[in-house]
């Protein structure tokens, strides 16, 4: 499906639900009842069809909760390198066969022209780190976060509910919170049971619940808990940005300096269009920036346009120089499997 074949209702359903789904056991009425009090006629029949088509045609990656899996367990890191252009093939294949490495980006810069993520369940960083250098040859840069401002990938297109706003996470009784930093087997194997995405189906938790042989309640208010502790950052749908239009993206990476960081983070991170946004370390010659912040467009224009309110909202913190900021566009995807979440799941259960 294109993005202009979607009518009025299937653009309310994206606006409206990339985010406070309601988690109970049959959430498709009360956020049907969401829609119609902001003016879009539609019951929870028809919700579930139109998220059903949405999901089929390719229109959502998935239907579900977004798991946090730096809370599930594990860790992760980005690092970039510089692969010389006469070996970059053969650098990449080195790097995409390391099995913790699960993004990697060919990205323009005149140097750090490689960009990965390493993603370990019961590992160190560095070792695999130390791992690549020596396949390679080739010295690695690790950028750790050091703040999250924002991670919030919403992708909203013209039409209804424009604002994205509905949340209707508050509907059912309050979780209680743990104190544990593990997961219960239980929670691992829901976790797992989850991480693709629920079955759009009128009663998803439930369908959960059925095949990991659990009481359906006991479903709903684990994901409810896990939203609250942050262990699931939201439920809803997940677009495929790409089939929305927002095919141009770019990692704007700034040299802020470090007594504003703390103010120019929440700033940058309101910014709707900024959809992850972040501090991390610089390296003294090689990488002088520390913060960035990720956007997206639906044309170069419109891109281009975002980066530069970015640096409007810089520059009401510091004086930002032409020297202080790039913008870093991915040229080719070298290798995309995920992060693993079963594995830093499962070394996280106790």
């Amino acid at each position: 499906m294109e993005i202009g074949e979607l009518d009025d209702r299937d653009r309310a359903v994206l606006n409206a639900f990339q985010g406070g789904f309601p988690v109970v056991q049959r959430p498709f009425e009360p956020a049907a009842q969401a829609l119609r009090s902001r003016g879009v006629e539609m019951d929870g029949d028809e919700l579930l069809e139109r998220v059903q088509r949405l999901n089929d045609e390719g229109v959502l990656t998935r239907f579900g909760a977004l798991i946090n899996a730096e809370e599930i367990g594990g860790a992760a890191s980005l690092v970039a390198m510089h692969a010389p252009e006469e070996r970059f093939d053969e650098i990449a294949e080195t790097v995409n066969d390391v099995r913790a490495v699960a993004h990697n980006y060919e990205r323009e810069h005149p140097h750090l022209n490689m960009w990965f993520v390493v993603s370990v369940a019961d590992r160190d960083v560095e070792d695999v780190l130390a791992e690549i250098e020596e396949e390679t040859g080739q010295e690695t840069y690790n950028l750790p976060k050091q703040q999250e401002f924002r991670v919030e990938a919403k992708f909203l297109v013209d039409g209804p509910v424009s604002d994205g706003d509905v949340d209707l996470s508050h509907l059912g009784t309050a979780p209680e919170s743990t104190d544990r930093d593990s997961l219960s087997p239980a929670e691992r194997d829901l976790v797992v049971a989850i991480q693709d995405g629920l079955p759009v189906v009128e009663t998803p938790f439930r369908a959960v619940a059925d095949d990991l042989g659990r009481d359906p309640e006991w479903v709903v208010e684990t994901i409810r808990r896990f939203n609250a502790e942050g262990k699931v950052r939201r439920v809803g749908v997940i677009p495929n940005h790409y089939a929305l239009g927002y095919t141009e993206n770019g990692m704007t990476v700034w040299d802020v300096p470090d007594d504003v960081v703390d103010e120019v983070g929440p700033a940058v991170a309101s910014m709707d269009f900024v959809t992850h946004c972040y501090e991390r370390p610089r390296h003294e010659g090689v990488w002088e920036y520390n913060f960035f912040a990720m956007t997206h467009g639906r044309s170069e224009e419109e891109s281009a346009e975002r980066v530069e309110q970015v640096r409007e909202v810089m520059d009401e913190y510091w004086d930002v120089g032409e020297d202080d900021w790039d913008t870093l566009f991915s040229t080719r995807i070298l290798k995309k499997t995920g992060i693993r979440l079963e594995e830093r799941a499962t070394a996280n259960t106790a």
